[in-house]
């Protein structure tokens, strides 16, 4: 048997913040298996790592049943992996009863089931390997709720709560959990939303992050940090006057 190789899967790993991960987990891995459902951009994200880490580009929309089949073949061939970044995501804007359910219903697969199945698939390998590490790339709306993000924001709560009680389960296993929760941050993301109604410039400057801090935080915090990750002081203070809202409706 060959000697294993230190191997991270990213999905969403064509642009932003995916890419990003792919970027700094080459210095840290020697395989990087990129998954997104354009075949151009992850050509040349790999050809823009070529020399520094090998990478398996493959293209799989994780919204159908077999593009998740697709990377867990690719898991299987090219892994087992080490750390396991599940990041592919997007979001609509508007209110829920006038939002597309067909669009809605995607958005909860690929954030709930296509990240559960493939954490459902890495995490016996990571037990064979004597550890390792999941990213789950949730948001600050699984933890703001607000108008225009209905959905959105509850499959990413889902994630989270996912995340969290899955680092409990596996906490004597050497294998990490996190729940990563950024906030707005500068990517092609919020693209699609602004033509829905999205406004950029009502969103403070000082909320807005660059990709490579967001990861940069997140790859610190995989250690040995808090598992539930909310990059930004001002992301963190916004999470928190939300919690303490929510809880003063339980007060007697």
């Amino acid at each position: 048997m060959s000697e294993h190789k230190q191997t991270a899967l990213v999905t969403g790993a064509s642009a932003g913040l995916g890419a990003e991960f792919c970027r700094q987990l080459a210095a840290r891995c020697e395989v990087v298996i990129a998954v997104a459902r354009g075949d151009k951009p992850l050509a040349a994200l790999a050809r823009e790592l070529a020399g520094e880490v090998e990478v398996h580009c493959v293209a799989a929309d994780l919204t159908r049943t077999e593009g998740v089949a697709r990377v867990m073949e690719a898991l299987r061939q090219k892994g087992p992996a080490d750390i396991l970044v599940n990041n592919a995501g997007f979001s609509t804007w508007g209110d829920f009863e006038r939002m597309a359910v067909n669009r809605q219903r995607d958005m909860l697969t690929l954030h709930a089931d296509a990240a559960m199945t493939l954490c459902r698939a890495a995490v016996p390998f990571m037990r064979e390997l004597g550890g390792g590490a999941i990213i789950n790339v949730c948001s600050l709306g699984a933890l703001v709720p607000g108008r225009g993000y209905a959905v959105y924001g509850a499959s990413k709560a889902f994630l989270s709560h996912f995340s969290l009680a899955l680092h409990e389960e596996l906490r004597d296993s050497g294998i990490r959990v996190q729940a990563l929760c950024p906030g707005f941050i500068r990517t092609g993301f919020h693209d699609a939303m602004e033509q829905q109604g999205f406004e950029r410039e009502s969103i403070p400057a000082a909320l807005w992050m660059e990709p490579a801090e967001v990861v940069e935080a997140s790859l610190q915090a995989l250690p040995a940090g808090p598992v539930l990750v909310v990059p930004g002081a001002d992301n963190r203070a916004l999470a928190r006057a939300a919690l303490e809202s929510q809880l003063g409706a339980l007060r007697d």
